[in-house]
């Protein structure tokens, strides 16, 4: 059975990790079908949201140990060939990324998380820094995400501690989006994904877009830039379509052009 999971329904692609026995680490051979599934994403002009989640107990626990003790895969090679590319990729698509964490998120697993735009999770995921247990340093992003999400001394102390935070504790400082109980989880989680993809999915792109940019922008370069992206929105068949059936008290139909 595939590692990946991936279907397409309508406009939204649902990718499930699939290794439940492993509570979903990643070995080389997900991790390189991930990227395939996530490109396969990014070049279909048909998908508009990518709804990411883990089958099982598990949504990660991050990387698969037992690989990292074969020797013909060192961790310059799982970072560089496997982490690196996929946190980009997750941060850089031009769609929508909803998580949605049905359980435990460790290490690499939670900051694959983060990556994501929208984080929801179950009332009985946690997610962890594991990294400082066995002697190594948060990758995938968790040194970027992290600190600015939650702040610099909250970070620091739960990646130096490992502290195992709840689903709850998570939302109340920040760091995820929102907590869904057992019986809503995965109804409410969806739910995220069918909004956004009944959204006009141009202003979507241009709106993460923006986001990244003012993470290092200063005021006067952010209001620059919002303005030549809304320049670019509003020259788009979607915008004119909204407006017209905004004025005509109608559902608009949107194209994604």
């Amino acid at each position: 059975m595939s590692s990946i999971l991936f279907e397409k329904q309508g406009h939204i692609a649902k990718i499930s990790l699939n290794r439940p026995e492993s509570f979903n680490s990643f070995n080389r051979e997900m991790a390189l079908r991930f990227l395939e599934v996530l490109d396969d994403c990014e070049q279909d002009d048909n998908i508009r949201v990518i709804y990411l989640t883990g089958i099982g107990r598990a949504f990660s626990a991050g990387q698969d140990l037992k690989e990292i003790l074969n020797p013909s895969i060192p961790l310059e090679k799982i970072v560089e060939e496997h982490y690196n590319p996929i946190v980009l990729k997750l941060y850089n698509m031009p769609k929508p990324v909803v998580a949605a964490v049905n359980g435990v998120a460790a290490g690499a697993g939670a900051n694959l998380a983060l990556t994501c735009d929208i984080v929801v999770a179950h009332e009985n995921a946690s997610f962890l820094q594991a990294f400082s247990k066995i002697g190594l340093i948060p990758d995938s992003g968790g040194t970027y995400f992290l600190q600015r999400l939650v702040g610099y001394q909250k970070a620091l102390a739960i990646t130096l501690l490992g502290d195992k935070l709840s689903a709850l504790e998570a939302e109340k400082m920040g760091m995820i989006y929102k907590v869904f109980s057992n019986d809503e989880f995965e109804e409410s989680s969806w739910k995220i994904a069918e909004k956004l993809a009944a959204l006009p999915p141009i202003g979507l792109k241009h709106t993460k877009t923006l986001y990244h940019l003012g993470l290092t922008n200063n005021l006067e370069d952010q209001l620059e830039q919002e303005k030549i992206y809304q320049v670019k929105a509003g020259t788009t068949e979607d915008y004119m379509e909204c407006v017209n059936a905004f004025v005509e008290k109608r559902k608009p139909v949107i194209k994604g052009k």
